[in-house]
């Protein structure tokens, strides 16, 4: 499992992590399988791990008053899925984390985390880019969410997200942007 998680710091930073440096993060990075439905995390839990995805889907959510799910995050194979606020704060997650497909994980804890970051400098590379590129991709998403029609919404997603609509519902993928799923079914109607 871990090997997914090597290629994926070496596609991201272009750099050979050394033998020694492998060890390291194969011991602080601990194999997990979620069963569909399973969950990494729960509303009101403190997010003790972050998770590399190896293979699966995943989803981030919360819950209203009413009982609607809210999704902020749909997540794939090398993607990392957390709750960074409860992660970082060790505060309370307003989130839940659930697998929506089996799902191999790899998690590691905070103290590791940081750890590794004193120890494999390709590995800080990796997070300072990751921080970069997520935090323009919350900036699209925040525009899109106050500037953007439904329709165009969906479009970017489908432009940006391809590998998303072919594994996540539509109800998730509308919960995801925002609108309902009526609405979605319509905008994918005269899309056709």
């Amino acid at each position: 499992m871990h090997e997914a998680l090597f290629n994926y710091i070496g596609q991201y930073t272009q750099a050979t992590l050394t033998p020694q440096e492998q060890e390291l993060i194969r011991n602080a990075f601990v194999p997990k399988r979620l069963r569909k439905r399973q969950y990494l995390l729960q509303s009101g839990d403190i997010c003790r791990y972050m998770a590399f995805i190896v293979k699966g889907a995943m989803r981030q959510y919360s819950v209203d008053e009413k009982g609607a799910e809210h999704i902020v995050q749909l997540a794939i194979e090398n993607w990392w899925v957390g709750d960074r606020e409860s992660f970082l704060m060790l505060t309370p997650s307003a989130f839940n984390i659930d697998a929506w497909e089996d799902t191999d994980l790899l998690l590691v804890e905070k103290a590791h985390l940081f750890q590794l970051y004193e120890q494999v400098p390709t590995l800080t590379k990796m997070a300072r880019q990751m921080d970069d590129r997520h935090s323009m991709a919350n900036q699209r998403r925040i525009n899109a969410a106050i500037s953007f029609s439904a329709e165009k919404r969906y479009t970017d997603f489908t432009l940006q997200h391809p590998e998303l609509v072919q594994r996540f519902p539509q109800h998730l993928i509308a919960s995801y942007l925002g609108i309902t799923k009526e609405t979605l079914s319509r905008i994918r109607k005269h899309s056709l």
